[in-house]
This record gives C-alpha cells, structure tokens and sequence, in this order.
C-alpha cells in the first residue's frame, strides 16, 4: 500500500550542496527532486520535514516546499498548522527542571562550557545556527560522541546525550583544530528526544500508524527513524559515510537509494508512491 505520510531530513538528503533543491551531489542542475515534490502533492501526500534546523528555520522551508508540517531541533518540537500549533518534547530533562527549556537548563549548569573546555581545538557553539535552538546546544567538531556520554555520566549528567548529526564542510569561521576536520554537527540533548519518538507522537496525534509512514534522511539521528514509520530510505551519500553500512545493516526496515541526495530522495518519495 503507498504511504500516506513522509517525514524526511532536509541537508544532504532533500537538499543538496550549499543547500540547494535544484543540483546534485556534483552540482549538476537537475529537477528530479522538485519532480517528484510535485508528484507527492498531486497524490495528497503530506511531507513533514524532519531536522536539526530550528523551528523558525523550518518555517520557511516548509513555506517552499508546501510542508504539511516539521519537527525541529533534532526531534525536540513538533509544529503543525502553519506552526501555529506546537508541542515541546523534554525526553529525559529531570523533574526539578520541569517548564524550562533543556538550554535554559544546560546554561545554568555551564555543561557546553566544560565540554569544550574539556576537548580544546576539538568542538565549538556551531555559529550562529545555534542561537535560537531551545531545546538542544548546537556544536561543530570532530569528537567521540559515546566517549562524550561516558564523560556527561561521570559528571552526573547522564540523562544528557552526544547526537551526531553528520558532516558539514569546513568553513573560514571555524576556529577548531586540523585534527577537527571535516566537521561534524552535534546536538547536546537530553535522552529520549530523537527525530523518531517525535514521528511517534505526531502519527499518533493524526491517527495514523508507523505502517502509514515512510521517512528518508542521510545521517547516524535518522536511523532512530526506522522504529516509527514502515520504511527508512537511506540516501546514497549517508550510506557511504565510514561506519554507515553497518548501522544500516542492523536496520531491518532500511532501504538504500541509488543516487545520493536530491536524486535519491525523488526515488524514495517516488517508490513509496507507488
């Protein structure tokens, strides 16, 4: 049966280099991707856009693209009717810290300051994408990210947790180490946020089933997609990143497209309407 919903990741799986809908992974000019957006519309076909990016920031894309709604923050707030409406997910955050905000929380206990404090040259604030994040520290680097839940364990911080959310190219404003680099982004956030439990509330709040739903994405977080939603599409260039394979290979549910990015998210919505 053909999906009634997609969820999906927006950079380095909709979108391509510098962000753009209308090139491929070699930025060639192409309109598969906006090809198959359309076909998805046609079929009445709701698209949520799944990220990282803010919740502001998802707005706007989802203007473009005619979303019918996103979460943000790495799973962290799920908006719908136009953003309108929205709802917080606080995953672990401790009782006593109930109607704050995780960053509210993590300032006040100075953690991103010891982190980086604790690894010098290795991971910086991811500016200035990280300002407006409510719900979890935007950072860029190159670290262990099970070595960083070790050390936030060891610090009574164990119900905070390293999410890596892939690549990103290096760019003039970055002051980290050679070592850091390419960089990755990461989400300091408390357990029990991921892009997947997110899914599961918002299918629930539309009366729909993880067998209704398809999600695609790129990177380690859109793994935790799977368990929610009847099929994971995989982008080529996710599954090309060192480690991937096998982590895909643990996925049951996880299919990987031909074409990286904007040309293998077309297939996955594409398949999936069928």
């Amino acid at each position: 049966m053909a999906t009634r919903i997609v969820y999906t990741d927006l950079d380095g799986t909709m979108v391509g280099p510098r962000g753009s809908f209308w090139h491929t992974a070699d930025r060639v000019p192409t309109a598969s991707p906006a090809g198959a957006l359309l076909e998805l519309h046609r079929a009445g076909v709701p698209l949520v856009l799944v990220s990282g990016r803010t919740h502001a920031q998802l707005l706007e894309a989802g203007r473009i693209f005619a979303a019918d709604g996103a979460i943000a923050e790495l799973g962290s707030l799920v908006s719908w009717a136009g953003g309108r409406e929205t709802h917080l997910l606080t995953g672990d955050l401790p009782e006593q810290y109930a109607g704050r905000t995780p960053m509210d929380v993590l300032a006040e206990l100075g953690v991103v300051d010891e982190l980086i404090a604790a690894h010098p040259g290795r991971i910086e604030w991811h500016e200035p994408w990280h300002a407006t994040h409510s719900a979890d520290a935007l950072l860029r680097g190159r670290v262990d990210a099970a070595a960083v839940d070790r050390w936030l364990a060891e610090r009574g911080w164990g119900w905070l947790t390293m999410n890596d959310n892939g690549a990103v190219p290096a760019t003039p404003r970055m002051t980290l180490d050679a070592e850091a680099l390419p960089p990755h982004v990461y989400h300091l956030m408390p357990r029990g946020i991921s892009k997947g439990e997110a899914i599961r509330w918002d299918l629930a709040r539309r009366g729909l089933s993880p067998e209704d739903a398809v999600a695609v994405g790129d990177s380690v977080s859109d793994l935790e997609m799977a368990p929610a939603v009847g099929r994971l599409w995989v982008t080529a260039n996710g599954a090309a990143v060192a480690g991937m394979a096998d982590r895909i290979a643990a996925v049951p549910n996880a299919t990987v497209t031909d074409a990286p990015m904007g040309e293998g998210w077309a297939q996955a919505v594409l398949a999936s309407l069928c």
